[in-house]
């Protein structure tokens, strides 16, 4: 309790400091309360300083002034949970909660109960979410509304949508943030009823609720429904007062892959004047980059006033995509001389650039930088990029050393990458023993079950042919089907494997004859290696014929303007054959063609791609 007018100013002077960001007054008041004894009146003091340090985003400070109480009160803990959650670190919330159960801590009050959940949605963890979601019910804080709310997001995020509606209707008064989630939730497993239902039942819809919706089916991968939703909501006249909304509409547009419908959002944010939002800057550099306009993602990078780690990020992952290393390092030496220091993700990316262009001793630099220099662990990711740098450059022992050694157990994808090297390199000895460590480990992706065959076969290990051929029977019934999109500007066509109902088929039907004539004369053959199933020759050619990809881009050809590139964008990894087919075709037809497959982009232009064949 505040027991005179200076403990009244002290505290003003603290939430001050937390209302205006100032740390270094915060600090200096920090400093007085320590010096006046104030700070052995209980933990009113302390705890009003954790908050302030943590909106400040000092949580090392608050950490380590928490950590030296030496009593601590519920609002204590409570102040901990909120500051871990509010600089993005739900783990160590949920750590943190850990010790206070086991040292024998407060029980939890709905101050306690609300951050808890909190973090639990953060990161979907449903089994700990569940237990104190039953904490809570036989709690004296049963009724509490927020905590509610809370548990209503949770549920949202991990997808039980049905549960979150028990506790929604459990709710006594029911606040914007209850609907929006409960909304949210139905709109990310796609459940496009029930969350419009919501939406048409709010008592109170504000742009907030209308950018949930959207968000919700983003993040579930529904795009399309999503920009519904926005002309939907434009026609009502929602005026939007603030930016957010669009960046779930351009990560809408990346996903889909449709160039022109991301300049349209691009346009609207010009007209709106939200062009100078950092945030929107950078989701329009990432969406730029996967719709392959990876020059428009470099001309919003050079018109940003102000870079932060993410708009750095975002251009050199963009460039490393396209196969730019060059680019790629000489923005990475411009970020490192603008004083910022780079993330995982950033080195994600360079290392990426590296492998794809053979600079193996740069990438090694790199990889050994990101430890000593900036103090960053490697994910499995990094090792499998490392690996892949190795691979590409013929270097399989040293590359089958770091999957040995790593501190992670290397999954598919990384075997996979050494075995697509081996391959390339027709090391059939070395192919067939990294071949047989991913027959154990059971492969569950085809295109390594296509790689695995054909270093069997090369060796003459038919038995073991069969065995790969017996696990993608398996394999075809749970994997997804292929498609390829063609983004056409106005409109797109997705095109499944083998589809030959199309409106157009005919005309398809007659120019891939065309090409297909063309190419033979120009030296292609089928690749028919890459169908595993066993059928005649012909029949494997015919299979070839009607791949997804191939539809693509001959439907673009027939739709699209005579001399514009060809946009494709498919699910899976580009097929082998498919492949030399896309390089004979942009050759004969003079055309470039882009196809971002599962990986990576192929850029085929006057017959090469900017993959270098090795993907």
């Amino acid at each position: 309790m505040l027991s005179s007018m200076r403990d009244f100013h002290v505290l003003r002077q603290i939430k001050q400091c937390s209302k205006s960001r100032l740390p270094i007054q915060g600090k200096k008041v920090h400093a007085h309360v320590i010096k006046s004894g104030l700070d052995h009146h209980g933990p009113f003091y302390s705890n009003t300083l954790i908050d302030m340090y943590s909106k400040c985003g000092h949580l090392k400070e608050a950490a380590q002034l928490f950590d030296e109480m030496p009593y601590k009160d519920l609002a204590s803990w409570a102040s901990i949970f909120t500051a871990y959650n509010q600089r993005n670190l739900p783990k160590h919330t949920l750590l943190l909660f850990s010790k206070m159960l086991l040292h024998g801590g407060p029980k939890p009050d709905h101050f306690i109960f609300s951050s808890l959940v909190k973090a639990c949605a953060s990161l979907t963890a449903l089994k700990p979410g569940l237990q104190l979601h039953a904490q809570f019910v036989v709690s004296s804080y049963s009724d509490d509304d927020v905590v509610k709310s809370s548990l209503v997001d949770f549920y949202s995020k991990c997808g039980l949508p049905d549960e979150a509606r028990k506790v929604f209707n459990s709710i006594a008064s029911k606040n914007v943030v209850s609907w929006t989630s409960l909304m949210y939730g139905y709109a990310r497993i796609g459940m496009k009823i029930e969350a419009l239902e919501l939406l048409r039942d709010m008592p109170h819809k504000s742009l907030y609720s209308w950018t949930a919706l959207i968000s919700g089916f983003v993040q579930g991968g529904h795009c399309v429904d999503s920009f519904r939703v926005f002309n939907k909501m434009r026609r009502e006249g929602v005026d939007i007062e603030e930016p957010f909304l669009f960046s779930s509409l351009i990560v809408g547009s990346a996903s889909l892959a449709m160039l022109e419908l991301g300049k349209q959002v691009h346009r609207l944010i010009i007209g709106l004047g939200y062009e100078s939002s950092s945030y929107l800057s950078n989701a329009l550099i990432d969406m730029y980059a996967k719709c392959s306009d990876i020059l428009s993602a470099k001309r919003i990078f050079d018109s940003m006033k102000k870079r932060d780690i993410v708009s750095w990020t975002s251009i050199i992952v963009g460039m490393a995509q396209h196969g730019r290393a060059d680019d790629v390092l000489s923005l990475y030496d411009e970020m490192i001389s603008s004083g910022l220091k780079p993330n995982e993700v950033t080195f994600t990316g360079l290392m990426y650039a590296c492998s794809h262009s053979g600079l193996v001793n740069k990438g090694r630099q790199l990889f050994d930088s990101m430890v000593v220099d900036y103090g960053l662990s490697p994910s499995l990711q990094h090792y499998t990029c490392l690996v892949d740098l190795y691979s590409r450059s013929g270097l399989l022992e040293e590359a089958e050393n770091v999957l040995n050694s790593m501190p992670f157990r290397p999954d598919e994808a990384a075997w996979a990458a050494l075995l697509s090297a081996c391959s390339h390199e027709k090391n059939e000895k070395f192919g067939v023993r990294i071949a047989n460590r991913l027959l154990e480990l059971g492969p569950e992706d085809p295109s390594t079950c296509v790689l695995m065959s054909n270093i069997y076969a090369q060796a003459g290990m038919w038995e073991r042919v069969s065995a790969v051929r017996k696990s993608m029977v398996g394999l075809e019934l749970k994997k997804k089907p292929g498609y390829s999109c063609v983004d056409l500007g106005k409109e797109n066509e997705v095109f499944y494997a083998g589809e030959t109902r199309h409106a157009m088929k005919d005309e398809m039907f007659g120019l891939m004859k065309e090409l297909d004539k063309e190419m033979r004369k120009r030296g292609y053959v089928p690749d028919t290696s890459l169908v595993l199933h066993d059928m005649e020759l012909q029949e494997k050619e015919k299979q070839l014929f009607w791949h997804s990809e191939r539809l693509a881009v001959v439907y673009g050809l027939l739709k699209s303007a005579s001399g514009s590139t060809i946009r494709v964008i498919k699910n899976l990894r580009v097929c082998g054959d498919c492949h030399t087919v896309m390089k004979f075709i942009c050759s004969i037809v003079g055309r470039e063609i882009v196809v971002r497959d599962a990986n990576r982009f192929h850029r085929f232009k006057d017959g090469v791609c900017s993959c270098g064949d090795f993907w």
